[in-house]
């Protein structure tokens, strides 16, 4: 098959292992920068150009990995291939919901996924009362649309929750509160999710002074088994999302497993080395088993 990996730079881990797991099992596959591409809509049909090149009938699929950055381009790129009728490893709608916290956990809450207590709001005049409502501090504040870690803060004190909170809204920036789950201890856990399988998992933990546990902000990983009851939530989770390909992070409280969020295009480099799985590989038999070819 002819594959498009829609990513800004063949440099980065995921986007190289995908590709020669791709070449391995006998498929041409192309990176496409997609902030380089164009539609192009009128009376006939839809054509995409990546710069002046028409690719619009090039690809059987595309493996989308759009950047925070941007998201609404990218993924006005992914819906006019599916439009089009190019299988993709995650359909366009479903990017917008997991890139967006608030609105994946409106759907998990919906659906029963049990979650953290969170709290949104653009109100300014009731800050002391938000926090509250949440149970008083520490509480944790995130950017909606954030990623690795960024935009993560831990107030430790309603003060201190009150002074960034309100910095944010003056800031107009989107955000939620959510409750500080103290028994997690910095630990969360990483399922990669493929279809309706999950492949992989690892624990992620926090440095000595961090309380996030991302790896890119310092933490470190390793292999985990999984409860019963977080395989049921990871499936849950992407597939009312409609995700092909999705990394579920959850953390384990005393009530249970509790979702934080879901990643659209999930890192391979962390979970790979930790549990030697060929997840790349995995993501290709996923659209073999899935693509029609042209």
């Amino acid at each position: 098959m002819n594959l498009a990996l829609l990513s800004v730079s063949m440099s980065l881990y995921s986007t190289k292992r995908i590709a020669v797991e791709a070449e391995k099992r006998g498929h041409y596959i192309e990176q496409i920068d997609h902030t380089k591409c164009a539609v192009k809509l009128g009376k006939e049909t839809p054509r995409i150009y990546l710069r002046e090149e028409d690719i619009t009938d090039e690809f059987d699929a595309i493996i989308p990995r759009v950047g925070t950055k941007v998201t609404q381009h990218g993924v006005a790129i992914v819906k006019q291939f599916e439009m089009n009728g190019v299988f993709s490893t995650a359909n366009s709608l479903s990017i917008v919901s997991a890139r967006n916290k608030v609105r994946t956990l409106q759907i998990m809450s919906q659906k029963g996924i049990p979650i953290p207590n969170t709290l949104f709001s653009i109100n300014p005049d009731n800050i002391k009362e938000q926090i509250e409502i949440l149970g008083g501090a520490p509480i944790i504040i995130k950017i909606q649309e954030g990623t690795q870690g960024v935009g993560v803060i831990l107030a430790e004190s309603k003060k201190s929750a009150k002074s960034i909170i309100d910095t944010f809204y003056k800031l107009d920036a989107s955000i939620l509160l959510q409750e500080y789950i103290e028994e997690s201890k910095g630990e969360d856990i990483r399922i990669i999710v493929i279809g309706n399988k999950v492949v992989a998992s690892m624990k992620r933990s926090s440095g000595s002074d961090e309380f996030r546990s991302n790896v890119h902000r310092g933490g470190t990983t390793e292999e985990v088994k999984l409860t019963s009851a977080e395989k049921e939530i990871a499936l849950n989770a992407v597939k009312y999302l409609g995700l092909g390909v999705a990394g579920v992070d959850l953390i384990r409280s005393n009530r249970g497993p509790l979702l934080i969020e879901v990643n659209a295009s999930p890192g391979l480099q962390g979970v790979e080395t930790v549990t030697g799985i060929n997840i790349a590989k995995k993501i290709i038999e996923y659209i073999e088993n899935n693509a029609d070819r042209k």
